[in-house]
């Protein structure tokens, strides 16, 4: 017998407002702050700012792609296991992790569960955030990309999406830190 993918939720508003390639682009300077930005945490159901942890500790902003709670891009879910392997890593340092979804409320509450995350997941499901930081998008949803804040919130690293190299390594994102 044959199974068949459940798609149930992928085509969705955020869908067709992704769906044409977009590529990344690299607008934000080196030893400059990026742009503020507000949204849910789903791991404790708080707001939260990126400007809070200006001048206090340095942040990774992490922007994932998942299609939907049951759908992972084949890129991001090694990254995004390794990052949550790796979140005391990043805490014992000073380093908070925020890892953007576009995925809604809902789904994004069923990834916190199943992946058992520790570290935050922001929901971004107008995708606003990931403009912003113009990640670009293909096929449905944003492009994953990662940015390395110091503690006053400039920008020491930056990582946009390429099928060369899809996301920057946990060695990578800790080493910008040294």
């Amino acid at each position: 017998m044959l199974t068949s993918t459940d798609f149930t939720g992928l085509f969705n508003e955020r869908f067709f407002h992704n769906f044409l390639p977009i590529p990344a682009l690299d607008n934000f300077r080196l030893g400059v702050g990026t742009p503020d930005f507000k949204l849910s945490d789903i791991t404790n159901n708080a707001v939260v700012k990126l400007s809070d942890f200006r001048g206090k500790q340095p942040v990774i902003i992490a922007f994932t792609r998942i299609f939907t709670e049951k759908q992972y891009c084949p890129f991001c879910y090694p990254h995004i296991q390794a990052l949550n392997d790796n979140y005391e890593q990043f805490k014992n340092r000073g380093i908070e992790i925020l890892l953007i979804t576009s995925t809604d409320k809902k789904q994004s509450q069923i990834i916190v569960q199943d992946l058992g995350l520790k570290m935050p997941l922001l929901s971004d499901s107008s995708c606003h955030t990931f403009r912003i930081y113009k990640t670009g998008q293909a096929l449905g949803a944003p492009l994953p990309a990662q940015f390395v804040l110091d503690k006053d919130g400039k920008l020491l690293y930056r990582h946009l999406f390429s099928f060369l190299d899809h996301n920057a390594s946990i060695e990578t994102l800790l080493e910008k830190y040294d």
